[in-house]
């Protein structure tokens, strides 16, 4: 099975936020990109993001719509 691996600004069109909220929860360890071998760009595999959105969503918040916009709620840590 082939893995599909999206850009940074893919990413962040799927999950319906900028591509510097991907790049700080990478730093952060909420959602960890992998790199790119010739480059090092961050890409995202697709099956993970799946993961991600699933992880999230609430219970009730069901897709109906393909090019629904996705609701994420994100918990702060304080320090």
């Amino acid at each position: 099975m082939e893995r599909k691996y999206i850009t940074v600004k893919e990413a962040a069109k799927y999950l319906g936020v900028s591509p510097l909220t991907l790049r700080n929860w990478d730093k952060l360890g909420k959602l960890a990109a992998y790199r790119h071998p010739i480059n090092n760009y961050r890409v995202y595999r697709l099956d993970q993001l799946e993961l991600f959105l699933q992880s999230i969503e609430s219970p009730g918040l069901r897709k109906t719509h393909a090019n629904t916009a996705k609701k994420i709620h994100i918990r702060m840590e304080e320090d």
